[in-house]
């Protein structure tokens, strides 16, 4: 555990890995070297955090997340070691969203638990943050030709490794995965968005949305956006702060604007952008003395880190909040030993989670996602998944976007 009372430098000298959590979550001058022999040495966690005005709890919860995600064998949150001695066990390997990583280990611990106690064979398993990026999971891919080196269920957000014809998408047309989730009806907020895959390959258990933050203070006489077209108006040219930074979710962005908008609506997108910010940054926003942005996109749940009384307004757009599927990949040829693994994601206990402790929607039809009437998603859409090779598409979207930042 994280000490509260540990100098900034103790910690990162003891945890290396918590410095990129520091370095994108308010104290940049983490990354230098030469500043943690100095600043960092003099102030304690909580005093830093009460001078930045930050939740110590939330804090340390994101410092522990580093810790517990880079050392696996040791990670209390796993419950089992990885028993990869024994080729023979089911593989499962994926990216869970870091706000709810830790209680999702804590049920899924359990639902081994009972699987030892019952007899059952062990899972081998790599359940990592989001944060340590889709380039982990590719490792799992490097070299395998065969479907039968693949894990045996992958879960992870995102469109582009999923549908790459050089990755996961090459064994997507072979048939190799299928959705045995067993809904035979997505939640009724997800109704009219056809998001179940008509192909019944991928299973889909909850969506990132991204919504719009807007800073009132710095909004003036600007009216306030309200849809995607407002935000792609010269009026918001070098306003806005985008996450570029989540792969996963800018990627469902700009593929999105595509669909609308085409490429003069990418790069309008890209005119629009004042500075690329992580989540926990923007929220933060408000407290800038230069450059602060009068609009941020941010995932949903980073809304509920702004301060009750802050000049901060979360906007959930009009034309639907652009979505980035969690997505839930499992090995046809292992249904069978894979269907319990299979039910305890799809399950109704595990959608708890994501939609009440994580603000991800679950796909799960009794799960409350606590979303009003107006709560509407924007969704790229099968059909559009299956007319385009999405790689080529992200690739070109990324050109015009980054042509039009000056």
């Amino acid at each position: 555990m994280i000490d509260r009372d540990a100098t900034l430098f103790d910690i990162a000298e003891s945890h290396p890995e918590t410095i990129p959590v520091f370095t994108s979550n308010g104290f940049p001058q983490m990354a230098d070297e030469a500043k943690r022999e100095t600043f960092a040495k003099t102030i304690s966690l909580s005093s830093a955090l009460l001078l930045k005005q930050m939740d110590l709890e939330a804090y340390l919860r994101l410092l522990e997340e580093a810790v517990n995600s880079h050392n696996d064998s040791a990670d209390i949150t796993l419950g089992q070691t990885e028993s990869q001695s024994d080729g023979e066990n089911l593989k499962v390997v994926g990216l869970l969203p870091c706000p709810v990583r830790l209680p999702l280990m804590e049920k899924w611990n359990d639902f081994l638990n009972h699987r030892t106690e019952s007899g059952e064979d062990p899972v081998n398993h790599e359940l990592k943050a989001a944060s340590m990026g889709l380039e982990w999971v590719q490792e799992n891919l490097e070299g395998v030709e065969n479907d039968k080196e693949l894990p045996d269920l992958f879960i992870s957000a995102g469109f582009d490794m999923f549908f790459d014809e050089h990755k996961i998408g090459r064994f997507r047309k072979k048939g190799v995965f299928t959705d045995f989730s067993g809904y035979e009806k997505f939640n009724h907020d997800f109704d009219g968005l056809g998001i179940k895959d008509p192909e019944g390959q991928y299973s889909i258990i909850s969506v990132v949305p991204a919504v719009f933050l807007i800073n009132t203070d710095e909004l003036g006489d600007l009216p306030i956006p309200e849809t995607w077209e407002d935000i792609l108006s010269p009026e918001y040219e070098k306003k806005v702060s985008l996450p570029v930074g989540d792969f996963d979710l800018f990627n469902g962005i700009l593929l999105n604007i595509h669909k609308k908008y085409g490429d003069e609506g990418v790069r309008a997108l890209g005119r629009s952008l004042l500075e690329s910010m992580h989540p926990s940054q923007m929220v933060k926003s408000e407290r800038r003395k230069h450059n602060k942005p009068v609009v941020t996109i941010m995932p949903y749940f980073f809304t509920k880190m702004v301060k009750e009384g802050s000049s901060l307004k979360a906007v959930w757009p009009k034309d639907g909040a652009i979505i980035s599927p969690i997505f839930m990949l499992a090995k046809t040829a292992e249904q069978e030993r894979l269907q319990p693994v299979v039910d305890f994601f799809a399950s109704k206990e595990v959608g708890d989670v994501l939609a009440v402790q994580g603000l991800f929607p679950s796909t799960h039809p009794d799960v409350d996602n606590n979303l009003g009437k107006d709560n509407h998603f924007m969704w790229l859409g099968w059909d559009y998944i299956a007319a385009n090779d999405l790689t080529e598409l992200i690739a070109h979207c990324e050109s015009l976007f980054n042509g039009a930042v000056s």
